[in-house]
């Protein structure tokens, strides 16, 4: 069960941008956060937010709040200027499932993604990550053709 409940970020919810829970989830463009962390709680089988970033955090703050050895999914609103000199951002969806987590939390993150995914409006990239190398910066900008 994904709940959605944007005014308090610290209850359950399927997006940070949502409008209600009667219409589907779409970005706002206000662009209330740079970032924001889901994690599984497995025990109320839903997914809740775990960090939120501000618009002024780096890609570094958000990689360094993933934990080590615990699986996330996560958005990041990736900010750019193209060779042409035009501003852009995409939105990208994260799927963080390190080797060193537990093999049942890697399944129930695995099985889980795609549903939650179709819950969140304005994916446009989407990479799945087991290391920190496989997050890099330098992997971000690959995904949009820097």
């Amino acid at each position: 069960m994904i709940r959605d409940q944007p005014n308090d970020p610290t209850q359950p919810t399927s997006f940070f941008f949502l409008s209600s829970s009667k219409t589907p989830p779409t970005l706002s463009p206000k662009r209330n956060y740079r970032f924001i962390v889901f994690k599984i709680d497995e025990k109320a089988q839903q997914v809740m937010i775990d960090m939120v970033g501000d618009p002024d955090k780096t890609y570094d703050d958000f990689t360094n709040c993933m934990p080590e050895n615990e699986c996330r999914y996560a958005v990041y609103d990736f900010d750019f200027t193209t060779p042409e000199n035009c501003q852009k951002s995409k939105i990208f969806f994260i799927a963080w499932s390190p080797d060193t987590s537990r093999v049942r939390s890697k399944m129930l993150y695995a099985s889980s993604k795609d549903r939650f995914k179709r819950e969140l409006d304005g994916i446009q990239v989407e990479l799945q990550a087991t290391d920190p190398s496989e997050m890099s910066i330098d992997i971000i900008k690959g995904r949009v053709n820097l």
